[in-house]
């Protein structure tokens, strides 16, 4: 006689959900919250790219727009728990949008997530080679820190987190658990060098009042250049739909995901207002901040260098790097895992070999696909002339944010058009899921309108100094990307593509219980 064990409720809901469970399920709660945690990862999108936000708005930017764009990302934050919480599989978002609108729903909003997914990739393994480059330097490696060493050290980061993630799932959550702590520690040292160890500090005015105005628009003034800035948070605040494409390889997933999207976006939102205040306050010089030629484009490293002795600078830059290297290898973890389940429903050219797993259970393929094209988006950063070359970061920030958040809104749009027909999961919203919906909704139309925009002044035609190089091919990129799978989806795909595939016949019994219909269930 051989032991049976029964399935458990994991593998019963991911059952009636169509799937069999054939990824490894190894990972906690806390696990599924450090992976969003990660890859949101306030070290990385919130140093790496300070200077989008200090060049368009200034300080007040940091001061004003970081609690709004977490008040805001909230509200989405709690419109994708719902839904992850009531369809907990790896699919995530473009799940979600073929079974509430059907396979057209389901195919824009998987490329869209996909193509932002590549992007945020591209966007941290940058952030982290300039970082890296950096380190390499203080420590006694002497690479440079010139364009040409900084997409040569991207390269070999990529190629890294390609093979940490091959090597297996159970390594995966070890190292996000332990970033989770990194981030949280790295922040307090942060906070505490900067608070008493800077050799400067601004005043409190300086921070909350002072402007920079490089909208060059010709309207709007400060106004508009803040929101232009905003880009910065809005960034920071991009992959935390990580802890639902983890949902089958994590325990109760159907409680664990919601919290993990939601715990991710509150511990971000407290612990990157405190690291963006500290680095704010300690501003030696605002204009030496802002010039390309004593920042080299980033001006947290500027700041770290000249705010503090070489011992205390170097530890943070460290601590950065670090974290910004646990990001990169997080979000190659959650894009594969993403495109492993749209390939494994026919979506993708080449679906077969996408969606197949190791030995270990791991997408090698995907992880394989994910990294190349990481590297190929991040291509335009050695194109452009040395000065230009933040504009191509600026830029891969805006794809990644643009895509990621078109992605989130579909499904919470067609959530609304459902009402009072959809069948939750056991973390709900009650009766607030119309006005929270509603404000995610608006959000969302309006940053994907505002970051189509260049954040340089140079990128603006009517500009004396317009060039090329400033421009921002954000627009250009995804008009590109989205208009190709369009002709796609109308010349082939409608014909063929119908949506999640079922990989079992029949749920599994002993018991079934839809998530919706417990006792349990938890309301906001």
């Amino acid at each position: 006689m051989h032991d049976v064990t029964p399935p458990s409720d994991d593998e019963r809901r991911l059952a009636e959900l169509g799937y069999k469970q054939e990824l490894a399920r190894s990972w906690s709660g806390f696990s599924n919250f450090a992976i969003s945690f990660t890859i949101v990862s306030i070290l990385t999108g919130g140093l790496a790219s300070y200077g989008i936000g200090l060049a368009n708005g200034g300080p007040i930017t940091m001061a004003w727009g970081w609690p709004l764009v977490s008040v805001m990302v909230l509200f989405v934050g709690l419109a994708m728990a719902e839904l992850a919480s009531a369809y907990p599989t790896s699919g995530g978002l473009y799940w979600w949008a073929s079974e509430l609108g059907g396979p057209i729903w389901g195919w824009f909003t998987g490329w869209f997530n996909l193509i932002g997914q590549i992007a945020v990739t591209a966007a941290i393994d940058y952030g982290a080679a300039i970082f890296t480059t950096v380190v390499l330097n203080v420590i006694g490696i002497d690479i440079g820190t010139d364009r040409t060493a900084i997409f040569l050290v991207f390269a070999v980061i990529l190629v890294l987190h390609a093979v940490l993630n091959i090597i297996g799932p159970h390594l995966s959550a070890v190292i996000n658990n332990i970033s989770a702590w990194w981030h949280v520690g790295g922040v307090v040292i942060f906070v505490l060098v900067l608070g008493i160890g800077a050799r400067h500090h601004q005043s409190v005015g300086f921070v909350f009042t002072q402007t920079v105005d490089n909208s060059a628009v010709g309207f709007g003034g400060v106004a508009f250049s803040f929101l232009l800035g905003l880009l910065h948070a809005q960034y920071t605040f991009t992959g935390y739909d990580a802890s639902a494409h983890m949902s089958e390889e994590t325990r109760d997933a159907a409680r664990m995901a919601a919290k993990g999207i939601i715990n991710t976006i509150v511990a971000s939102a407290v612990a990157g207002y405190l690291l963006i205040m500290a680095v704010t306050f300690a501003i030696p010089n605002l204009d030496d901040a802002l010039d390309p030629a004593k920042n080299s484009g980033y001006p947290v490293i500027y700041i770290l260098e000249n705010s503090l002795n070489p011992f205390w600078s170097g530890l943070l830059l460290i601590i950065a790097a670090v974290a910004q290297l646990f990001c990169g290898y997080a979000s190659v973890t959650s894009a594969s895992r993403m495109l492993f389940a749209f390939a494994r429903d026919g979506a993708v050219p080449g679906s077969a070999l996408w969606s197949k797993l190791s030995a270990r259970r791991v997408p090698v393929s995907a992880v394989l696909f994910i990294s190349l094209f990481a590297f190929i988006l991040l291509i335009p950063s050695m194109l452009v002339p040395a000065a230009n070359a933040p504009t191509a970061y600026a830029a891969a920030t805006s794809v990644a944010t643009i895509g990621l958040y078109i992605a989130y809104g579909i499904p919470v749009l067609l959530r609304q058009l459902h009402g009072g027909r959809f069948r939750t999961g056991p973390w709900r919203l009650g009766s607030w899921y119309r006005p929270i919906g509603i404000v995610a909704l608006i959000w969302i139309v309006c940053i994907s309108l505002l970051f189509i925009l260049p954040t340089d002044d140079r990128g603006y035609p009517w500009n004396s100094e317009f060039t090329w190089n400033a421009v921002n091919y954000a627009p250009i990129t995804l008009v590109g990307v989205v208009g190709a799978i369009a002709i796609w989806w109308f010349a082939s795909a409608r014909r063929w593509f119908t949506g999640p595939k079922r990989t079992v016949d029949e749920p599994l019994q002993r018991g079934d219980v839809r998530a919706g219909d417990t006792t349990v269930d938890q309301e906001l």
